[in-house]
């Protein structure tokens, strides 16, 4: 059994948890330990007590750790990317491609240890100077989900550490073996004990006990958009600061003048690839009518020669969905959308087992046309490879239905046009915007989040990660 890493130490839980193969259900892929409230607690204090002398360590201390994290995780990728693809269902070159992210954000946020900034100016006071600087926060609490069971921990503990904080944290419960792994690599680093701990487990026990403990100087919260107006109120009772990544709805806007084979492309990468199961995939496909039949029949061309089969095997497209209740949802919004009128033009069928005869959660991706912007398969969010195709009568049409959503997150568009590109960039209600490219796949150097009910509070990723992990002090001095 895996265990829980708190203070310095590989402690057993409360209770432990099956970690299941989403394409082989017989294959166990460990067991891990689950803390409770009494565990998490411990894991608190730990790291407060790091805290004061972690947040005066030197950059120089903080840049050879992360830089070794991120060595050996990018060392290990191919290991670590089989491990991440057995637990997740991402395909390989998915999961190995995720791993290379993880190992270079640490490596990039070793190098913003050593460039924390500052500012220093004169007062409008004769002999009075002002530094204004960034320093840490204190414990930062930590809760990530299963679709990137690696790379969204590494963007958030490798900035916490690299500005100073200490750590708690709290993985998805279906992916404790990716968490577990990094846990490892990171007590190994050199890192002082308490400095960063990890807690597996149940939400209503771990998850709850870091939101209501008062030594938690901020939650940074990657979810469901139930839970993250839970993690908003909770923080909000005792001004905690927090930061929260939830759902999208994000369109792929589709031009008469677009390239046919970019649109493809792009559509059928940012719907279905990651088995649709992204935060930042285009689930809704905005076309307008010159386009529209021969774009929706070269997407079907291109969907039947996608192969759904076990995330292991060479020259599998779409692996599995995460877990039954991942695919229950997913056949449910289908159902709602053909009951609501949509027509299921290409796939859209549960596969029980594997080409090779194991049993998993694989569907084949589906396409609805057919449908308007007051359906339920267009206003929420289903997270798996189901994408609806909305027809537009022109460019303006298109902008209006894609701003037309509860959700900002991404946005893209194919076209040719310059004069429509730099429009649709300006004028779109998206935190990052795409042209003639897939809206997932956000570099991890720049900043990454959305607007409206898809994020809150300061971006992540890049340097505009300080923005949460840091907080600003202005200082005067009397010469």
């Amino acid at each position: 059994m895996q265990k829980n890493f708190i203070a310095g130490e590989w402690l057993e839980g409360a209770r432990f948890s099956r970690n299941i193969n989403p394409s082989d259900t017989r294959d166990l892929v460990g067991e891990y330990a689950q803390a409770d409230a009494a565990q998490t607690q411990l894991a608190i204090a730990a790291a407060e007590a790091a805290f004061p002398a972690w947040s005066l360590s030197t950059p120089q201390q903080r840049f050879d750790i992360l830089d070794a994290i991120g060595s050996e995780i990018l060392a290990r990728r191919a290991e670590l990317g089989d491990l991440l693809a057995r637990e997740e269902g991402k395909t390989m070159p998915e999961a190995v491609g995720e791993v290379a992210r993880a190992g270079n954000i640490f490596k990039f946020f070793a190098g913003e240890a050593l460039r924390p900034g500052g500012e220093m100016m004169p007062s409008v006071r004769p002999g009075v100077g002002i530094e204004i600087s960034r320093e840490a926060l204190g414990v930062i609490g930590i809760i990530t989900p299963w679709n990137f069971p690696i790379a969204i921990p590494a963007w958030k503990i490798a900035p916490a550490l690299a500005y100073g904080n200490c750590v708690v944290f709290k993985p998805a419960d279906l992916v404790p073996g990716s968490a577990w792994a990094l846990a490892e690599i990171l007590s190994r680093s050199g890192l002082p004990q308490g400095v960063f701990n990890l807690v597996m487990g149940r939400g209503s026990e771990v998850g709850a006990t870091l939101l209501a403990d008062p030594r938690i100087a901020a939650v940074t919260f990657t979810g469901s958009v139930g839970t993250g107006q839970k993690v908003a109120a909770a923080c909000v009772a005792r001004m905690a600061k927090f930061q929260l990544e939830m759902g999208g709805k994000n369109p792929m806007v589709v031009l008469d003048d677009a390239d046919l084979g970019v649109a493809v492309n792009c559509a059928v990468q940012s719907g279905f690839f990651s088995t649709g199961q992204r935060c930042t995939a285009s689930s809704r496909l905005i076309v307008t009518d010159g386009i529209h039949d021969r774009f929706v029949a070269a997407v079907m061309e291109r969907m039947q020669s996608l192969k759904v089969d076990d995330a292991r095997k060479a020259g599998t497209d779409i692996g599995p969905v995460v877990d039954q209740s991942q695919l229950d949802q997913d056949m449910a919004y289908i159902g709602i959308a053909q009951a609501e009128g949509a027509q299921l033009v290409c796939g859209g069928e549960a596969i029980e087992r594997s080409a090779d005869g194991h049993p998993g959660f694989y569907l084949t991706p589906a396409l609805l046309s057919g449908t308007s912007a007051t359906m339920r398969i267009n206003r929420e969010e289903v997270f798996g490879p189901v994408v609806s195709v909305l027809r537009a009568t022109d460019y303006e049409e298109a902008l209006f239905m894609a701003n037309d959503t509860p959700f900002g997150l991404a946005a893209g568009i194919a076209t040719t046009s310059l004069k429509h590109a730099t429009h649709f960039k300006r004028h779109s209600q998206a935190g990052m915007v795409m042209v003639n490219l897939p809206t997932a796949g956000v570099d991890y150097h720049v900043p990454f989040g959305g607007r409206k009910g898809s994020s809150y509070g300061p971006r992540e990723q890049g340097r505009y990660a300080a923005e949460f992990y840091t907080t600003v002090k202005t200082a005067y001095t009397q010469a």
